[in-house]
Parts: C-alpha cells; structure tokens; sequence
C-alpha cells in the first residue's frame, strides 16, 4: 500500500496514474511548475506522484510565494501541508546554499504525531535539496533533540510545550525565523496552548511571514490572527463553505446501548472489502478497555491515547501504516493531522462532543478523494448533542434508530454478511499484530510512571524494632560483598556515664590491658557518621559550632511552627541545640549535644521557677505598695 501526504498519494510510479486519476484534482489543475515552484521541489514531488496542485494548494501557493501573511481555512484532507511547506521550502537556504544550521523556519503544530506527520512530509519535498527538517515534540529525551539542533536544521516543526522548553533552556535559537506557520490552530485553542503560542510569537522578528492554516476559524483564532498577522489573505477552499464532512464519506448514525456497543462494532468490523479502521473513544480507559476487547476477539487492534509514552503511540502508528494492525482505537489526540492511506471506516464509538470534533474525526477516511464509511453511536443521554451535531452539520439524521447486533438493517447498510458471530474467525486471523513491530527506546516516559530507586542507594533502613537508621549504600554493600561472613557490630549503650554491653556495666575511662583493634571500614564509618554523645551544662549556651559546616552562628529560633517548638522544648529539658542559618528549615539537620545524656536534677528544675516566683511578687510589691528589692540571685535576706 502506498501512502498520503495530507491529501496526496505518496505511492510507487506504477502506482501515480491510478492514484491521482482517483484524486480531487481536476484535469485542468495547474501543475507545481505553474504555479512558479522551484525545479529541484518539483522533481521530488514528482518522485513521490505529485505532479498537479489540490485546490488549498492552487489558491495558496502564488500568494505564499510572494511573502504574504495568509489564513487558509480547508478541511481536512485537502493537501494543507504542501500549501505551506512548499512556500516555507521555497524561502530557506539548504546547507549547500550557505546555510550556517540556525532555524530559518517554524511549523507550530497541536499533537506529536501531527508534527511527526508535517515533518516528513516537508522532509520529502525538500530531499532533492538537502534541506533538514528537525520535528520537536514531548514526550522523549531531550539530549537527541539538542543534538540535532546543535548539527544544524533549517526548517523546525514542534509543539509548543517543547518549544518553550528547549527556548527557556537556551538550547533554541528562534532570532532567525523568518516564516511561521500555525497548523490546526483551532485544535492548538482546544487543547490551551494558545497562551504558550502567543509566547512563541514574540520570540520571532518582527519581520516574517505568518501563515495561519485550520479547518475552522473560532472566535480567539480570529484575535489571535488579527493581533499577529499584517494584512492577511484570507483562502477558503473545500468541500462546503462550513468545512463538512467530504461528500465521499457514508455517514450512519445508531441509538445503541452501551453493554452492545462492542458487539455491534465485532460486526462491522467483519464486513465486505472493510479496509483499515479507526475506532474514537472519550476517554483514555474507554480505548484501552475497547483494544483489550477486540484483542480477545481475535481482531488486530492496538489503542493510542495520552497516557502512553511516545515510543509505543508510535509502536501502534507504525503497525497501523504498515498493516500488522488493522483496528487503532484512539482518544481525540489522533483526530487531528494522522494520514494513512486504505481508512475505510471510522467508528465514533462514543458520541462527540460538538461539530468540530465529529468532522475532524470522520475526516480521517474518506482522504484525497477516496471513500469511506463514518459509522457514530449515540447512546439515549447523547440524544440532545447529537441533535445540535445534526443540525449544524445538516445530516438529516436527528433521530438514529435504536439498533442492536441482531438488527436487520445495521447488515444490509454496512454491507456486512449475515452469518458473521462477535468472533473473528481463526482462519481470517491474518494480521501480525502489534507484538510484531519493536517499541523504539525514545528515552521519555508515559504518565503514571514512577521510577523506584534501588534499595542500595537509600539513605534509610527500617530495622526490625520499627526504628530508622542512617545507612551508607556504599559502605553497606561493600561490607557485605567483602566480608560476608563478619560478626554484626554490637550496639553501644551508655547510661549514667558509663558504657553497657552485653548487659554488663564497664567503666567508660576504664584502661584495659588487651591491644586496641584495627577498626573496620563500616565501623570508621558509622563513628563518622554518628558522633558519640558528650555530657554538658544544662546551662542554655549562647552560640556553638553548626554540626555541618563547622561556623559559630546564634542558635536563637526564628518565627512559629515545628522548628521553634522543638527547639524550645529542648531548652526545656536543659539540652542546647546548635544549628546553622543556613541550615535553618529542616529539623533533621539539628544536631543536639547532650541529648543521650541523664535528666536534669531536681535543682536545675526547681530553681528557675523558684526565680520566675521571686519576680512576680517583685513586681506585684513595686506596684501596689513601697518598692522592696532583694538580690534575685540569693533570694531574700
């Protein structure tokens, strides 16, 4: 099978006369040589089977050459992408050209695969040449994508959280750019990035060319154009003046219940001269639940929607393109810019949302003149949209019939035997599947995705008892690989001054007659790591050393909250704490002299009240009667 270009057949030469004979071109159409494209873009559009321009293509191309702001408004499937890559192709230098590898280009796009999609098919025109076109997109590494930029492009297509990204982080260089595209602006406004576009649009100079292409034209893409663009030429160019559906396209419409909605779509997916099909869903579970379905079946069906990363979204783009899969279930990130050649069917397994999507969704069959079949379910609480979907569309159709998988006419409309089960059968089970094409290692990951740290690297273990302990991977590993078979060192305790092991009490200072032993390296580490405690006054001192960088700072807390609570409580208990400014925020960088130590005696407790007593009636005398002073020290005489 051959493929598309957004519109045009990309197919073998044996293959050129049947394609464009199929094509919406008419005989008369001029070709990209009348159009004034330059012979070297001409010669690689002829290498793929283009020869004469598509009606978007044929307004666009003479007023896009000449450097004019432009607004195209096409539907989908109607050669958008050439409309503008030939113009773009047209006004860079190629490296053989003098090109210094500074982007002279930029293709703003909504979705990865829209912009994977773009980025070839430029790519293609431009072979001859030697032009490089760079895509940028999320979702992988970024060390490829700067390294790509750092050999040289000159055309670039992104989206824009990339974009911003590698342009926050000096790593793209946009002062160059003297011709921006906005692809599917109307999609970029759905999905919020227009704020984001906005930022990208005043890193530019201010001396460029701006061509804004979409299907529809909101309101917001409207100010956006009025705001950004100067004197545009507004193009439009399509199947009807509102942009519907291609009229190539069967559209049927089913009232069905949603615990047969997946036998329903077993059927249609079993009938006559069915081709490739693409099945939408509202949300990611749905298509993920819909795939595992159908796998079960025995249909070749993989789901691509947001939550998987970008290797295997383009696993199952792949084995989509290349017929190892038949079935691709997808969210509405698919909807937009995904050309593949042999989609006869699109099934809206879920009602959507509002015209624009149902119109980008069905418009993924029935491409470059080619027919399809755009089957929508419509359960009983999606009656109300689908009446304003109707409406605004005309359909005629604002009252689906209440269909189920035994109904007569859901056979006889989609062409489907009438002796098919829900069940492929084994013999018809042609497909590779998905397992035969390989996932590429992208270097990003999907979301919901954690990496878990080794248990080694930690910096804590929880011991048997509850308790958290300090650990050094390295000293811990090395001790176990090294000496397996080493006695566990024992816990020194000391109480009242003295150290008790094994339940007996020895004198701390006590000599002993027996030769000191060599420490080993786990026990120099851990006497590194944890200091032994030291007995002092229970006198609150001023300022000590900070326990990590060794500097004299006032101990004296700031502000509210946990930090000060604890370390008033400390002085409290007669225990100074010493701690850095610099290390103010984190109680676990308290270090606490004198914390293992004995409680304070009854005196240290007695005497600061018996103080605080002696002030209060100081106080209480002076202003109630004659002053009485005595040394607060001594107490009274």
């Amino acid at each position: 099978m051959g493929r598309t270009t957004r519109g045009h057949p990309q197919n073998s030469m044996s293959e050129t006369e049947e394609t464009i004979t199929r094509a919406p071109v008419r005989p008369d159409s001029p070709t990209f040589t009348d159009l004034g494209v330059r012979p070297e873009t001409v010669e690689a559009l002829e290498m793929v089977g283009i020869t004469r321009a598509f009606a978007i293509q044929e307004y666009a191309l003479p007023i896009a050459l000449r450097g004019t702001d432009l607004i195209g408004q096409a539907p989908t499937g109607t050669g958008k992408t050439l409309g503008f890559g030939v113009p773009l192709l047209q006004r860079v230098f190629a490296p053989g050209e003098g090109s210094d590898g500074v982007p002279q280009a930029l293709v703003v796009v909504p979705t990865r695969e829209l912009g994977l999609q773009v980025a070839k098919d430029i790519a293609a025109a431009g072979k001859t040449r030697g032009v490089r076109v760079l895509p940028i997109y999320g979702g992988v590494a970024y060390e490829p994508q700067v390294e790509a930029l750092r050999s040289g492009v000159e055309i670039l297509v992104g989206t824009p959280g990339r974009l911003m990204d590698l342009a926050k982080q000096k790593k793209l260089r946009l002062d160059r750019v003297h011709a921006l595209v906005l692809d599917e602006a109307d999609r970029m406004l759905d999905l919020g990035f227009l704020d984001d576009v906005e930022k990208i649009l005043a890193m530019l100079p201010e001396d460029r060319q701006t061509m804004l292409f979409s299907a529809t034209m909101p309101d917001p893409i409207v100010t956006l154009a009025r705001r950004f663009l100067r004197h545009p030429v507004t193009i439009h160019a399509g199947h009807t003046a509102e942009t519907g559906p291609s009229p190539l396209t069967k559209q049927v419409a089913y009232r069905t219940h949603p615990m047969n909605k997946i036998e329903v779509v077993s059927r249609i997916l079993q009938a006559n001269a069915r081709g490739l099909t693409m099945i939408f869903t509202r949300t990611k579970r749905s298509a993920d639940r819909v795939a595992e379905d159908l796998d079960f079946r025995g249909f070749a069906a993989a789901a691509v929607h947001g939550d998987l990363g970008q290797g295997a979204r383009e696993r199952a783009l792949r084995a989509f393109r290349a017929g190892k899969i038949d079935v691709l279930v997808a969210t509405d990130v698919a909807a937009r810019g995904l050309d593949v050649s042999g989609v006869t069917h699109v099934i809206n397994y879920d009602c959507p949302e509002d015209p624009d999507t149902y119109t980008h969704r069905i418009g993924r069959t029935g491409r470059a003149g080619a027919s399809g079949v755009a089957v929508t379910f419509v359960d009983w609480e999606d009656m109300p949209r689908w009446r304003l979907i109707d409406k605004s569309l005309g359909l005629e159709m604002p009252e689906p019939p209440e269909t189920y998988h035994t109904s007569p006419y859901l056979f006889a409309d989609l062409d489907i035997p009438t002796d098919v089960s829900g069940t492929l059968p084994t013999a018809e089970r042609t497909r590779a599947g998905l397992s035969a094409e390989v996932e590429e290692d992208l270097g990003g990951r999907g979301r919901g995705t954690r990496r878990r740290a080794p248990v080694a690297a930690r910096g804590r273990s929880r011991s048997r008892g509850g308790t958290t302990e300090a650990r050094d991977p390295v000293t811990a590993e090395g001790t176990a690989s090294a000496d397996p078979e080493a006695p566990r060192r024992q816990r020194r305790r000391r109480r009242a001054g003295e150290v008790v092991a094994d339940g007996a009490p020895q004198a701390a200072d006590a000599p002993t007659d027996a030769a000191p032993a060599t420490p080993r390296p786990a026990d120099a580490a851990a006497a590194r790591a944890v200091p032994p405690p030291q007995k002092v006054d229970h006198e609150l001192v001023r300022a000590k050393g900070c326990s990590r960088c060794g500097q004299v700072h006032d101990q004296q807390p700031r502000g509210k909250g946990p930090l000060r609570r604890r370390v008033t409580g400390l002085r409290r208990r007669g225990q100074a704490p010493v701690r850095c400014g610099s290390h103010r925020g984190a109680l676990d960088q308290l270090r606490v002299q004198g914390a293992s130590a004995s409680r304070p005696t009854g005196r240290a407790l007695i005497r600061p009240i018996a103080v605080a007593i002696r002030l209060i009636v100081a106080i209480r005398l002076s202003s109630s009667g004659p002053r009485i002073a005595f040394c607060t020290k001594f107490g009274p005489p």
